[in-house]
């Protein structure tokens, strides 16, 4: 991460679990002059990420408020101005309020009546405010909603659609409890953002080019919108390549990189239980992190292992009397026939042995299955050196995300490792059945195997 924007993402996420991906949506947002809604119960950090914002930004003006179905206008854009009602004017005194405010957070954000939502729809979109008479422009850098789920009234969707960005949260999971009984609550390390850095983000944000390699990308995303049922509108899809715009700028890249499409689940998902098939997306196109067949490559190597299990109990020929020879070994021997070496010697007379032909047959199938596992080895790895190598570069992938990808392909190695070391094994343990060199040199059926 570039030094400008580690210190602040520190700063938000100072003592806060599992929030990398809530921290780098609000602070992008903020770059891009965008809207924020998380999604999540109570207790989940969301009033404190805002405040975070504001404190990254000093000297900007802050306004919070929790929002009920009994909130007035007045609470969020000011009282009337008496004054301006002795003058026949319906204006309001908005200093200190919503109209006034830089960054805002408002706190069960659907359950406001109708008159503050169509309000507040200019305001968000627009950046403007009507008092009375006149059309102010507001100096809102960002407004973060919160709910505890999205809406489900029709009437509140032009209001949802304003948020460009919206992330759900959760309370921290089993794996993190014992680290949240311990969090660092001591102040979080010093930083700031000044406005003018937002500014020159954004405009260097106009010269970012969009390549082909997202533009198919976007094509694909825009086929799975319609695919699933999830209407995306033309003006979300023109932010969504602005907002992809700062970011390539903010990493002071000239193109934006199909890695910055990590936000795709975040801008796109109409409500939390979208966001899954919208992240598999980004995971298996850009991340390369999807499912890798390896059925037929493991039914391969059982079958060598269950032919060679055949082979090592095959009984010897019915002429040869070893057989008997080893029941009377073992007779001899008494109970401590498991430790005899009589009995030893005697039982490897009574399996059957096998032709140097026989046996060269079986260990050159084995080991060309063994160069199609090399091969196929050497592909993975490049690939997850190639893509680690990439997510590690980039400046906002959550680390979160870049665990779960490292493990994808860690994990891939590791079964291909095991399915080698296997198939060695198994490769030495036909090199090393008994042999008898005056048999027929007889070829053996080949041991039936096919790797889709």
């Amino acid at each position: 991460m570039q030094r400008r924007w580690a210190a602040p993402l520190a700063v938000l996420e100072h003592g806060l679990l599992q929030r990398d991906v809530a921290a780098r949506a609000l602070l992008l947002a903020a770059l891009a002059g965008e809207h924020l809604l998380l999604i999540g119960p109570p207790g989940t950090a969301k009033s404190e990420l805002a405040r975070r914002l504001q404190r990254l930004l000093p000297g900007t003006r802050y306004f919070e408020r929790l929002l009920t179905r009994f909130s007035v206008p007045e609470e969020l854009f000011g009282p009337l101005s008496l004054k301006a009602l002795e003058a026949d004017r319906y204006e309001r005194l908005t200093e200190g309020y919503l109209p006034d405010a830089e960054v805002a957070f408002l706190d069960e954000v659907f359950k406001a009546n109708s008159a503050i939502l169509n309000t507040l729809l200019g305001l968000l979109h627009e950046r403007l405010f009507d008092n009375g008479s006149q059309r102010i422009a507001a100096p809102l850098i960002t407004l973060v909603g919160a709910t505890n789920e999205p809406p489900q009234d029709d009437s509140l969707l032009a209001f949802h659609d304003r948020f460009l960005l919206r992330v759900p949260v959760q309370p921290v999971d089993d794996a993190h409890f014992d680290a949240l009984l311990d969090a660092d609550t001591a102040a979080a390390p010093p930083a700031s953002l000044s406005l003018d850095q937002l500014h020159a983000v954004r405009q260097a944000a106009t010269g970012v080019a969009l390549g082909d390699d997202v533009r198919a990308l976007l094509r694909l995303a825009r086929e799975h919108a319609a695919r699933t049922g999830q209407p995306v509108s033309d003006r979300r899809w023109r932010q969504l390549v602005a907002l992809l715009r700062v970011q390539a700028a903010s990493r002071e890249a000239p193109t934006v990189s199909a890695w910055d499409l990590w936000l795709l689940p975040f801008v796109l998902a109409h409500e939390p239980a979208q966001v899954p098939g919208w992240t598999e997306l980004f995971l298996h196109r850009v991340a390369e992190a999807g499912p890798l067949p390896m059925d037929g490559l493991e039914r391969a190597v059982l079958a060598f292992e269950q032919q060679l299990d055949i082979e090592r109990r095959a009984p010897a020929d019915a002429q040869d009397d070893s057989a008997g020879k080893l029941a009377l070994a073992k007779a001899i021997a008494g109970p401590e026939a498991g430790q005899s070496e009589l009995v030893r010697i005697t039982s490897e007379r009574a399996h059957r042995r096998y032709s140097p032909v026989h046996i060269e047959a079986r260990t050159r199938q084995c080991e060309e299955l063994l160069a199609q596992l090399g091969e196929l080895t050497a592909l993975v790895q490049a690939t997850a050196d190639q893509v680690l190598g990439a997510a590690a570069a980039h400046d906002w992938l959550p680390p979160s995300w870049r665990a779960q990808i490292e493990s994808v392909h860690h994990e891939r190695l590791q079964r291909l490792h095991g399915l080698r070391t296997a198939l060695q094994t198994h490769r030495d343990g036909f090199a090393a059945l008994p042999v008898d060199a005056t048999l027929p040199p007889a070829q053996p059926a080949p041991v039936a195997w096919t790797v889709a």
